[in-house]
């Protein structure tokens, strides 16, 4: 039995320009940091006493004989690529919050999948080349309309800034460790509810790709802008800065798409700003899941996070983490 933890992540900025229908041709730019909320994977041989091969655990159960008749696209399919052994397969998935909500868990899923059947073949590969296989398997086996910036921040962890072009490069630059824990330390995670489909929202976003380029490259300029604030030695008046940018790629954002947002997730914005955030975000696609909120100071978040509460609201503590994809539990079954 194997148990793969793999962090969930937050964007900064840059998303929509991780999309290679973008990147091959542009230039991309994810700002983003994993945090501690996970999705576990635990893998084991089945001992053979059942009339079925695999029996698999997701929001749904499912029991079959062959690996063509699972249901579940991303497990069928990395099983049909990556699995050696002809022995019965259990996979049981869980997370620490809800999925399709803008944190990456789909992709947290796909990184897991793949390292623990790698583990389980007795087969190891670096974090970087696993999120790489997970791309792939997302773009191109399940012909997804996904970017590419969840599977590497999955994988690898961390704070980073990934820099999309044919050749994808991750933290090229020295992050100032200071500017990170103030980011940290004022920032707020919120859930909004309406879990929505991520794929219907991205491919009405680049199915205007031509006519929103412009849009994308102001959200890549900005993005770029905000990596020369983080990387700054000396900024006195960081999070005011980073919050204006915050601010104009949420607008940008917001005009990819009329699904990017909504009624509701507009009068939270309004209400958070009103009430202690300085600036906010959606998380991934749009539509629902996740907001991100910045605050000036402690006693600005304080007090957001309080009327967040008076009005209902769910908020989420969280640290950024840096262990990326990860085995936490590992023996040797009897039915190997």
């Amino acid at each position: 039995m194997i148990i793969c933890k793999i962090p969930l992540r937050i964007s900064y900025f840059g998303g929509g320009t991780d999309f290679p229908e973008w990147f091959l041709n542009n230039q991309g730019m994810v700002i983003s940091t994993t945090i501690n909320k996970y999705c576990y994977m635990t893998m084991r041989y089945l001992p053979p006493f059942f009339n079925f091969k695999y029996r698999i655990r997701y929001f749904r159960t499912e029991f079959t004989k062959n690996i063509d008749q699972i249901k579940h696209p991303s497990i069928r399919e990395v099983l049909k690529k990556y699995h050696k052994n002809i022995n019965g397969l259990e996979i049981i998935h869980s997370s620490d919050l809800p999925s399709r909500s803008g944190l990456g868990s789909s992709s947290a899923f796909s990184v897991a999948l793949i390292k623990g059947i790698e583990i389980m073949n007795n087969t190891r590969s670096s974090n970087v080349s696993i999120a790489k296989k997970a791309i792939k398997l997302e773009q191109e086996i399940l012909n997804e309309k996904v970017g590419s910036q969840d599977q590497i921040a999955c994988a690898v962890g961390g704070f980073n800034i990934i820099n999309f072009r044919k050749n994808i490069k991750i933290n090229n630059y020295k992050i100032r460790s200071k500017n990170i824990k103030i980011l940290e330390k004022l920032s707020t995670l919120i859930y909004v509810g309406q879990v929505r489909d991520a794929q219907k929202i991205e491919a009405d976003k680049l199915n205007n790709i031509n006519m929103n380029s412009k849009l994308f490259k102001i959200i890549y300029e900005i993005a770029e802008e905000a990596k020369k604030i983080i990387i700054s030695k000396n900024n006195n008046s960081f999070i005011e800065d980073i919050s204006s940018l915050m601010r104009e790629s949420w607008n940008a954002k917001k005009k990819l798409s009329e699904k990017v947002s909504n009624k509701k997730i507009d009068n939270i914005y309004d209400f958070a700003i009103s009430n202690g955030a300085m600036s906010g975000k959606i998380l991934g696609a749009g539509a629902g899941g996740f907001m991100l909120f910045l605050s000036k100071n402690i006693r600005e978040k304080q007090r957001l996070i309080s009327s967040l509460d008076r009005k209902k609201i769910k908020h989420v503590n969280f640290n950024f983490e840096e262990t990326g994809a990860s085995v936490i539990f590992q023996n040797k079954s009897d039915y190997v």
